[in-house]
């Protein structure tokens, strides 16, 4: 787990209310380009009603993320990841924040089995992965059609072929454990161009072991206790270094 030493800025930046507050993240205006993002150590499941703060996850989140972006960035992908801050902090590139999430799905798993009772059986693996997207509202995000995101002014389009493109670079960097699916966001930056703004871990992922064990948010959702969490995802940031 990374330590740093906060510099002036970003301690000034904590000292004020953040900008922006989500379920899982804070953002604090750090200047005029660039944020300053305190990922919180919460972990939400909205169809197993089960919300709890668990110490520890969100530095491990954090050192998935660095490495996660790496590998984007190596294959050419543009995040606005600039640098950790902090042991739970990290610098971001501002970017537009529209109301939409990219899910790209390898299997028949969670939300699709619930939402679409019948149409696959658990764990169905489809030919090309499926692309969806969500309305980001409380308590649960909702489907959206794509002609709402061009009304939006987003290009669906493009959207579902970088979600697809980024899944197969982290799903080959992952291997042999098996990326079931993964959520993102895409923002545009300055120069408009499409960044993803979301942060990309065991918290927003399915991940499975080679033995089909879980090695991400399912297991909060399946009742595991905080310290078998934790040691899940250290074991698994570590198999990454």
């Amino acid at each position: 787990m990374t330590t740093t030493r906060l510099s002036p800025a970003v301690q000034a930046a904590l000292t004020r209310p953040p900008e922006r507050r989500g379920r899982s993240k804070a953002l604090y205006a750090l200047d005029e380009r660039r944020y300053l993002v305190r990922l919180l150590p919460t972990l939400d499941s909205f169809t197993y009603g089960r919300h709890e703060e668990v110490p520890g996850t969100a530095e491990l989140r954090l050192d998935f993320f660095e490495r996660a972006v790496e590998r984007l960035g190596a294959a050419g992908f543009r995040t606005a990841f600039i640098e950790r801050a902090g042991p739970d902090l990290y610098i971001a590139e501002r970017c537009s924040d529209p109301p939409f999430e990219v899910i790209v799905k390898r299997f028949a798993h969670g939300s699709t089995l619930r939402k679409y009772p019948g149409l696959f059986e658990e764990g169905h693996r489809f030919r090309t992965p499926v692309v969806t997207f969500d309305f980001r509202t409380d308590p649960e995000d909702q489907p959206i059609a794509p002609d709402y995101l061009r009304e939006y002014g987003d290009d669906p389009d493009e959207l579902a072929r970088l979600a697809r493109s980024a899944f197969e670079a982290l799903a080959a960097w992952l291997e042999p454990r098996v990326l079931v699916d993964i959520c993102f966001v895409f923002g545009r930056d300055a120069l408009g161009r499409y960044r993803c703004t979301s942060e990309v871990s065991p918290d927003g992922m399915r991940l499975r072991a080679p033995d089909g064990t879980p090695l991400d948010k399912d297991l909060f959702r399946r009742g595991a206790t905080h310290e078998a969490i934790r040691q899940a995802w250290r074991t698994l940031v570590e198999s990454l270094s």
